[in-house]
């Protein structure tokens, strides 16, 4: 069953930049019976719009200090801006899309993470509902998720979106998630001085590269983010590039692009 669905994760600001191809492709996909699932982050976005309103926020082992003044801002970006402007997208490839936040049907339940205190409204997840997910996917549209979190007293928590990527994913019993990102995949430099893709990689492996400087700068979060989504019933990680013409057919139908990324 897993074969004929998937988990996609991409940030809000590689999806903003996908162009019209990426979103032609997961039409195809629908019309061909599989049934993607989207999670999206959308940081860049938070940050400048807490900086036009001049509303401070920092970061605390890369998990975003949440005060309610700021939980309001994430939802707003999130829920409002990025989810629909990706619903949008894809509505004008021709596929059908439904954009719904975690606090919609109690889609994710989170509790506070072990340091609120010093982080503020940032949530761990609790369960995921996926009969609400099977349920849109029954009715033909693509569900696309904003990482909001709800507990049982009403509380919303901003939840990492590589975590609740995962999460979804694990509850929907999928064992392989897709990660798009500008990259096409963990690069490694060969005995030629030529960079390769690797075809996969351990968690181990990824350590050590990045201890030794194979893996760097801005590579290193989109790793360690692409490891956050391996939890639960998810097996593998794949990382590719949204740029690369037909990637998700490719990922989903022959599984030969990208880096896959396992535990061990």
């Amino acid at each position: 069953m897993e074969q004929q669905r998937f988990v996609m994760k991409c940030g809000g600001s590689t999806l903003a930049a996908l162009p019209a191809s990426f979103f032609d492709d997961l039409r195809g996909l629908q019309e061909r019976g599989v049934r993607p699932v989207i999670v999206h982050g959308g940081g860049p976005a938070i940050s400048g719009t807490l900086t036009k309103l001049g509303i401070e926020s920092g970061f605390v082992n890369g998990l975003r200090v949440t005060t309610a003044e700021v939980l309001d801002v994430v939802e707003m970006v999130l829920a409002g801006g990025i989810n629909k402007e990706i619903v949008r997208k894809i509505q004008l490839s021709g596929a059908k899309a439904l954009g719904l936040s975690g606090v919609d049907g109690r889609l994710i339940e989170a509790k506070p993470v072990a340091n609120a205190a010093e982080i503020g409204f940032v949530g761990d997840v609790t369960d995921v509902n996926a009969e609400v997910i099977e349920g849109v996917m029954a009715m033909g549209y693509i569900p696309v998720i904003a990482p909001i979190g709800i507990d049982a007293a009403g509380q919303r928590y901003n939840i990492n979106a590589d975590t609740a990527a995962g999460a979804v994913a694990s509850h929907l019993g999928v064992e392989r998630m897709i990660v798009v990102t500008d990259v096409p995949g963990i690069l490694k430099t060969d005995e030629s001085g030529a960079k390769r893709v690797l075809p996969s990689v351990t968690f181990p492996e990824i350590e050590a590269m990045i201890a030794s400087g194979e893996i760097y700068g801005g590579m290193i979060p989109k790793v360690r983010a692409a490891m956050q989504c391996v939890q639960g019933r998810v097996r593998e990680v794949v990382i590719v590039s949204g740029d690369e013409l037909n990637v998700l057919s490719k990922a989903v139908m022959e599984g030969n692009i990208g880096t896959r990324i396992v535990q061990a």
